[in-house]
């Protein structure tokens, strides 16, 4: 059953770019959206947006995470990352950083939904994932994908009564990319013909709160594409 319209929509990590596509769609759909940051003076630009408020909080502090939750949320949403560029370098890196904020959302969550985005790197390819393949995905990022799969499987290790879902979307995901509106939902498998057509973050957001708005899939990864061409389109 779809969740109420109005219902509050806390989005961790609100000032990247899913996070800021997925706060946009929400609101169009008639959520309060609630942006969790580190910092909010960095984003004075999301203060100032209707539907929309910003508060400070830390993902990975699990007091801090269960702050900003009431009983009025419907659903969490991350996309935190610990990084805004690839680093020079994955020493000191903590592995099990996503086992954290898994375990961080799933105390927080109550009976909220949790919808976090994945990386297209951890999608299942041939014998083993997608980040196995040295082509496909650069070796030195291995410790990040590695980490990303160790929160997977985090997440098939929560109670039964946590409904979380990873919605990943594919490596073709592009600031640049036009919105369409639509998207090409698949399971948890790098579709290398479908992965050939750019996905908007926009598109990506819309998938996101589809599965907020009406969950069709629960406790599981599924891989989001761009939607094929129309007949106008192809034209």
């Amino acid at each position: 059953m779809p969740f109420p319209q109005g219902d509050q929509v806390v989005v961790f990590g609100a000032g990247g770019r899913a996070g800021r596509a997925v706060a946009a769609e929400a609101r169009k759909r008639g959520y309060r959206v609630l942006g969790v940051v580190r910092d909010p003076g960095r984003y004075p630009d999301l203060a100032e947006q209707p539907g929309f408020r910003i508060v400070a909080g830390d993902l990975t502090d699990p007091e801090s995470a269960a702050a900003v939750v009431t009983g009025e949320t419907a659903a969490l949403v991350n996309a935190v990352t610990p990084f805004t560029a690839p680093p020079d370098s994955f020493d000191g890196f903590d592995n099990a950083y996503y086992v954290h904020l898994v375990r961080n959302l799933s105390r927080a969550a109550g009976t909220a939904r949790v919808v976090e985005i994945g990386l297209a790197a951890t999608l299942k390819a041939g014998d083993g994932r997608l980040f196995d393949d040295a082509e496909a995905f650069p070796p030195f990022l291995r410790p990040f994908a590695e980490a990303r799969v160790r929160g997977l499987t985090a997440w098939h290790d929560q109670p039964g009564t946590v409904d979380w879902l990873v919605v990943t979307p594919s490596p073709a995901l592009s600031p640049e990319a036009p919105p369409t509106g639509r998207y090409r939902l698949a399971g948890d498998v790098f579709e290398p013909a479908l992965a050939a057509r750019p996905l908007s973050y926009a598109d990506l957001a819309v998938a996101v709160v589809d599965q907020i708005a009406a969950p069709t899939r629960h406790r599981e990864q599924v891989a989001v594409y761009a939607a094929p061409l129309t007949a106008s389109e192809e034209g």
